[in-house]
């Protein structure tokens, strides 16, 4: 594989930081042009000191002023959306990691896909706000999307060589968070640093809250609906408390392809990097004799309302799945604030998308979507 040139939308995060450690392990084969962060200005700075890239951007003017003369000679600084468009369309990238969090990501994806990169996709929210613009755009392109996540990276493994026509469903298998041994009964008075406790996985805080919630995972069942061009009665999730089988697909004549390992994000990350080779991973080896028994249970969208919220703005379409992601995003952000209980986010999103309905598009531009974000995320900030 030629050296490839890589941007990294989100660096200073989880999946951003697990990305360049999968880059530095093979120095040969990568070439880091270009970075993205939001405010972590500390750990940015090392990172532009360790890979060199020739441009870096940060979401605002303070943490820019913070390491304006600290970036090594030649490396450019840029600040907020246009830094971000420019990290991902104009660094001469030819492959973007997007791992920003939130619909964040979403023009700095169309960005790179119009400067033909192809795409690492993390950020789930971009298909999930506008999945059928930036599916359309790739399509036109001849861009491929490459799926980050472990659940859509463990299809895409198992549909490799597979006749699409053959498939049955996908079942897309969640961990349950940290709380799924609570009733919900038990969940009134939990706190964050309680909701931030995953018992298989290191992620970010919003993903976290959003595994919890079970927004998480309906967020990937649509992610899913634009990857694999699936209807979303044919798009199950099973809960399967030790994250050892990633996801699953049933075809035609009962066989059910699945991908396992253990909970560790750089093997999907590398694998979307090396599509299609396979490459050694530092990944610890599956022992399934010490792994032991594997447990799957039956989805309760009771448990998790949130989950059954997603499949009904999926299959509403249009401006409905931008409002769920926006309000989500929205009620996330006040509970980690301390300023609303953790059952208020599943409250506070359905709120929001009651009030949405009569007004919702069914296929909307890039401009309805941003306006719906942005009225959603308004909407969900204002509810008590």
């Amino acid at each position: 594989m030629p050296t490839r040139k890589i941007a990294v939308l989100g660096s200073t995060g989880s999946i951003g930081t697990q990305t360049l450690d999968v880059v530095s392990r093979d120095p040969e084969s990568y070439e880091v042009v270009a970075l993205a962060a939001g405010a972590n200005g500390d750990l940015l700075l090392e990172q532009a000191h360790r890979f060199r890239p020739r441009v870096v951007s940060v979401a605002s003017e303070e943490t820019a002023e913070k390491l304006r003369g600290q970036l090594p000679p030649g490396t450019k600084l840029l600040v907020g959306e246009e830094g971000l468009t420019e990290v991902s369309s104009g660094s001469g990238a030819d492959y973007v990691v997007c791992a920003l969090v939130g619909s964040l990501g979403l023009r700095s994806t169309l960005a790179a896909i119009d400067a033909g990169a192809a795409i690492g996709l993390a950020n789930k929210e971009t298909l999930v706000t506008a999945g059928h613009i930036v599916t359309k755009r790739a399509k036109e392109k001849g861009v491929p999307l490459l799926p980050i996540d472990s659940e859509h990276s463990a299809i895409f493994q198992c549909l490799n060589g597979e006749d699409s026509k053959a498939i049955k469903r996908l079942l897309i298998t969640a961990s349950g968070g940290s709380f799924r041994d609570r009733s919900r009964e038990e969940l009134v008075g939990v706190t964050v640093e309680d909701a931030l406790k995953h018992p298989n996985w290191s992620m970010g805080a919003k993903i976290t809250i959003d595994s919890a919630t079970m927004v998480n995972k309906g967020l990937e069942v649509i992610e899913a609906h634009w990857l694999f061009g699936l209807p979303y009665n044919r798009i199950d999730v099973v809960l399967h408390p030790e994250s050892i089988v990633h996801s699953m697909v049933e075809f035609a004549d009962t066989s059910v392809i699945a991908q396992l390992g253990n909970p560790d994000m750089r093997v999907p990350i590398q694998y979307a990097l090396t599509y299609p080779e396979r490459r050694p991973s530092p990944a610890a080896p599956l022992d399934l004799i010490k792994a032991g028994t594997l447990h799957f249970r039956e989805m309760d969208f009771a448990r998790y309302p949130c989950l059954r919220m997603a499949y009904e703005a999926g299959r509403a379409g249009g401006t409905t799945t931008t409002a769920f992601n926006a309000a989500n995003e929205a009620a996330v952000a006040r509970f980690l604030r301390g300023e609303i209980s953790f059952l208020s986010i599943e409250s506070i999103i359905e709120k929001v998308l009651e009030k949405h309905a009569a007004s919702a598009i069914a296929l909307p531009d890039l401009g309805t979507i941003l306006e719906t974000d942005a009225w959603a995320r308004r909407e969900a900030g204002s509810i008590k």
